[in-house]
């Protein structure tokens, strides 16, 4: 089922953020013992898949993966 961005947004309590998004990995990160090193590389990669993938086509990739 693919939604439009607004259809997501209308879905969020909060509006989106990339900077809470880099957060949320980085506790999650964290909380399942990654070291800095590894956190630092996934999230400057983060830096460039917000650059070149709309938020459309991440909500798919996630509803398409099997996490």
């Amino acid at each position: 089922m693919e939604r439009t961005f607004e259809e997501i947004q209308a879905m969020a309590t909060d509006p989106w953020s990339n900077d809470a998004c880099r957060g949320y990995v980085i506790w999650a990160m964290q909380n399942c013992g990654f070291k800095p090193k590894e956190i630092k590389q996934v999230v400057t990669e983060l830096y460039t898949v917000f650059d070149f993938k709309t938020i459309e086509e991440a909500a798919r990739h996630y509803y398409e993966s099997s996490f």
